[in-house]
């Protein structure tokens, strides 16, 4: 299924930390918190400003991106769990 967001939206796929830590401990589902960092998939056209002008996205599809732990709404595609969120709902895009 292919999924365009609209407006200033992001169609983000979070980024499942490592099931171990570094001193070897495994940690249960039920005591991990929602992963921060996720991968843009989709990104929408940007919003309009007052005058009907469009503000092109900061964003782009591949960036690997730092969000709040609950911002946006969580949907399902395909049978995978995925993010919606607004532009500024991004705190920070990460750079390798």
């Amino acid at each position: 299924m292919k999924v365009r967001p609209l407006a200033d939206r992001l169609l983000v796929k979070r980024e499942e930390p490592s099931e171990t830590v570094k001193g070897g401990i495994i940690i249960p589902d039920t005591a991990k918190e929602k992963p921060q960092e996720g991968k843009v998939v989709s990104v929408g056209p940007g919003r309009l400003d007052e005058d009907g002008k469009r503000i092109p996205m900061e964003v782009k599809k591949g960036d690997r991106i730092l969000m709040g732990k609950y911002a946006g709404t969580e949907v399902k595609i395909d049978g995978e769990e995925h993010l919606i969120l607004r532009e500024d709902d991004v705190l920070a895009v990460i750079e390798a």
